[in-house]
C-alpha cells in the first residue's frame, strides 16, 4: 500500500493557478477520510469543508502555500479527528452494533466513471486490504489520535513529522502510536486467508444457507465464531453479537424461513468475497467475511440502509 499520487485533469476552479491540482487531491482525501470514518457520507462531508476552508482564504494566503495538496490533507485528518472525538458519544446513542459502510466493488457499479466528477464518491477510494470490513473494525477499536497515526503512516505512507502537524504530537509520540494501533491489528485480527479460500467459504455458506441445512452451516462455521449485525434501529436485527457457529447457523436458518423469496448473490465487499441478500431486487442485507481454518470465522451484516444506499438498484450492478 503506497501513498497515491494527484489525479491530474480536473476543470480549474476560479481559473486559478494550480486549481487544477487541488481538485485533484479529492480522490487521496475521500480514500483517507473513509478510512478514518468508516462512513462514505462523512468522508464526503469532511472532504468538502476541508475544499470549503481552502477557497475561504484570500487568494493570496493560497497563492503562497507551498503544497497545497499537504494543506489539505493536514486540515481533513483535523475534521476527522473532530468526527471521531465525537462518534464515541453517537455510538453510545446508536441502536444495537454500529458497522462501518461496505463498499461494493467498481464493476458492479452501474453508473459514474472512476475519476470523474461526477463519478459517486466512493469510486474514488481504491479497493484494497485497508478498506475491508476485518480492517475497518478493528479500526474502531483504536483512539482517533492511534486511527489517524495509523492510518496515515502505514496506509498511505505519510511521514511521521507531516502527521504530528495533524494530530497535535510530537513526531515521536506519532510513531509511538502507530506502533500501538499496529500492535492491536496484529492481535485482534484473525491470520490471513486467501482470497480464494475465503470466496469458497461464502460460497459454501450461500449453498447451504439457500438449502436450509443446518448441519452443513454448523460444519462451515468456526465453532468460536461471532456474527454482528448492524440495522441502526431501521430494520429488525439481533442488537449483539451472536456468538459460536451452532447459534449462528440457527439464526441463519430462521431469517431464510422467515424470508421467502430471498435472493442471495455472490459479490466483492470492499474487496473481499461476500454475501448481498435482495428482497425484490432491493438489497436488504450485505454481508462481510472473515475466514479461519476454511470456515467463516466472522461475520459482519449491515442492514441499516442508509449504509446501502451504494448498493440500491440504479447504481449496483450484480
Amino acid at each position: 500500500m503506497t501513498r497515491g499520487a494527484p489525479e491530474r485533469g480536473t476543470a480549474d476552479v476560479a481559473g486559478e493557478p494550480g486549481a487544477t491540482d487541488v481538485a485533484g487531491e479529492r480522490r487521496q482525501l475521500i480514500g483517507i477520510a473513509y478510512r478514518l470514518l468508516g462512513s462514505v457520507a462523512e468522508a464526503e462531508d469532511a472532504v468538502q469543508e476541508a475544499y470549503a476552508r481552502w477557497y475561504a482564504q484570500p487568494r493570496g494566503r493560497r497563492e503562497a502555500v507551498v503544497s497545497p495538496g499537504a494543506w489539505l490533507t493536514t486540515v481533513t485528518g483535523r475534521i476527522c479527528l473532530d468526527v471521531l472525538g465525537s462518534a464515541r458519544a453517537r455510538r453510545e446513542r446508536y441502536v444495537g452494533a454500529w458497522l462501518p459502510e461496505p463498499l461494493p466493488d467498481h464493476g458492479e457499479w452501474a453508473g459514474g466513471g472512476r475519476g470523474t466528477d461526477t463519478a459517486d464518491p466512493a469510486d474514488r477510494i481504491a479497493l484494497d486490504e485497508s478498506v475491508t470490513m476485518a480492517f475497518l473494525v478493528v479500526l474502531e477499536s483504536m483512539t482517533p489520535a492511534e486511527r489517524v497515526a495509523f492510518v496515515l503512516h502505514d496506509v498511505f505512507r505519510y511521514s511521521f513529522p507531516e502527521i504530528a502537524g495533524i494530530v497535535g504530537r510530537t513526531p515521536g509520540a506519532c510513531r509511538e502510536l502507530a506502533s500501538s494501533a499496529r500492535r492491536r491489528m496484529r492481535a485482534e485480527r484473525a491470520p490471513a486467508t486467501s482470497t480464494a479460500g475465503r470466496a469458497k467459504v461464502v460460497r459454501h455458506v450461500k449453498e447451504a444457507w439457500e438449502a436450509k441445512d443446518i448441519t452443513a452451516l454448523v460444519g462451515l462455521l468456526d465453532p468460536d465464531a461471532v456474527m454482528t449485525a448492524d440495522g441502526g434501529g431501521l430494520v429488525g436485527t439481533v442488537l449483539r453479537p451472536v456468538e459460536g457457529g451452532a447459534r449462528i447457523a440457527q439464526y441463519m436458518i430462521a431469517i431464510a424461513d422467515r424470508a421467502p423469496g430471498l435472493r442471495l448473490l455472490e459479490c466483492s465487499v470492499a474487496g473481499a468475497p461476500g454475501l448481498v441478500a435482495q428482497y425484490e431486487g432491493v438489497t436488504a442485507t450485505v454481508a462481510a467475511f472473515d475466514a479461519l481454518d476454511g470456515r467463516a470465522h466472522r461475520i459482519w451484516v449491515v442492514r441499516n440502509p442508509e449504509k446501502l444506499r451504494l448498493w440500491t438498484p440504479g447504481r449496483f450492478r450484480p
